[in-house]
């Protein structure tokens, strides 16, 4: 099955006033063990506000884009579901529970990454 990703862009949650956080995070946390007992969530979580470090091919570092562009990851979800219309509605699950609008893409499949973490499996 294909898997997606959920995102939104860091700052999507500054309208949110500070007392309605914990209502925030019981909602959301409500969808993750919801996508859990479902089987299709595989990983997700909120980023740090903070700097990004750039590595280019040759190693060296530079600073990367900055949290108050709005081209920063501001957290993800990852789903593994059989159609783009199930990802949506998990995505409109999360877009409700953290009161801001999810970006939805397919992650595109390799084979031989499949295969060795199925041999990683083995060995364990």
């Amino acid at each position: 099955m294909p898997e997606y990703l959920i995102s939104f862009n860091d700052g999507a949650m500054d309208h949110i006033p500070a007392e309605d956080w914990p209502d925030v995070g019981k909602a959301s946390h409500e969808v993750v063990q919801e996508a859990v007992t479902a089987g299709v969530w595989v990983y997700g979580g909120g980023l740090e506000r903070q700097r990004a470090s750039v590595v280019a091919t040759d190693g060296m570092v530079t600073d990367g884009p900055y949290p108050e562009t709005k081209e920063v990851v501001g957290g993800f979800s990852v789903v593994n579901v059989a159609t783009r219309e199930e990802a949506l509605a998990w995505a409109a699950k999360i877009a409700a529970a953290c009161r801001c609008a999810q970006e939805v893409r397919e992650l595109m499949p390799d084979p031989e990454t499949d295969e060795m973490l199925r041999q990683a499996d083995k060995r364990g």
